[in-house]
């Protein structure tokens, strides 16, 4: 499943592919998150990266967003402030695919959401191209 694919690479791309935490990880919960943006349409060319930042700026965290494109320090978000900024019911599917409460998810959110974008724009920017291509060029 494609899913489980991607959980794998994220989750090889923030250090550890293997289980961390009850739902498995961070890779599982920012693949289903993705997942939902990508299944929304979010985002273009198979990067629902780009859908999922122009929300969160939109949502009030253009800030945090920035830093953790850009190359200075990231900036840390809270699972209460990734709560508001995601549509419910993107909040809700995510929690279900990773088998968590929206809250719990949304924490995994945080914690993980400022690194996995911050090494997926190496350059300051939004690279195009595929997510799964992106997370390749990341891990060579």
């Amino acid at each position: 499943m494609a899913g489980n694919d991607l959980g794998s690479l994220l989750g090889g791309l923030l250090g550890g592919g293997g289980q961390q935490g009850g739902s498995g990880g961070g890779g599982n919960i920012l693949a289903a998150l993705l997942g939902a943006f990508m299944s929304k349409g979010g985002g273009n060319g198979g990067n629902p990266l780009s859908g999922l930042l122009e929300g969160l700026t939109k949502a009030g965290l253009a800030d945090q967003a920035q830093s953790w494109v850009g190359n200075g320090q990231n900036q840390p978000v809270s699972g209460d402030q990734i709560a508001q900024a995601l549509p419910d019911e993107t909040l809700q599917k995510v929690a279900q695919d990773a088998g968590v409460s929206p809250q719990q998810a949304a924490d995994e959110i945080a914690q993980v959401l400022p690194q996995a974008v911050d090494k997926l724009t190496p350059q300051g920017q939004v690279p195009a191209g595929s997510l799964e291509d992106l997370i390749r060029q990341q891990q060579m």
